[in-house]
């Protein structure tokens, strides 16, 4: 994290705290946070915005990390290594399993 610019924290009517960030992912982590939403909506019943999912997740790995430390996994360990392809071809291949027609 960049100690010169600090993330704003907000306090949320529901008892919780936002902070906005700026996270630069791979295609293939973009993709997996829109099957998150996929299931979490279908989970829930209604729309899912990838926001929610990846609060979701957070609250899982931070539940999870709880009540075993030693089963935390790196989150780059859930991500499969791939060859690298030219960043148009992954992220048309992203867009492709986010829609599911991949």
């Amino acid at each position: 994290m960049n100690d010169r610019i600090s993330p704003q924290m907000t306090a949320t009517p529901d008892g919780e705290a936002e902070i906005s960030l700026v996270v630069r992912l791979p295609w293939e982590d973009v993709a997996r946070l829109g099957q998150e939403a996929g299931r979490l909506a279908a989970q829930m019943q209604r729309p899912v915005t990838l926001d929610e999912a990846v609060s979701n997740r957070l609250r899982s790995n931070a539940l999870g990390a709880h009540a075993k430390p030693a089963a935390m996994v790196p989150p780059s360990a859930s991500v499969s290594s791939l060859p690298a392809r030219p960043p148009a071809e992954q992220a048309r291949q992203a867009i492709d399993r986010i829609n599911g027609t991949a």
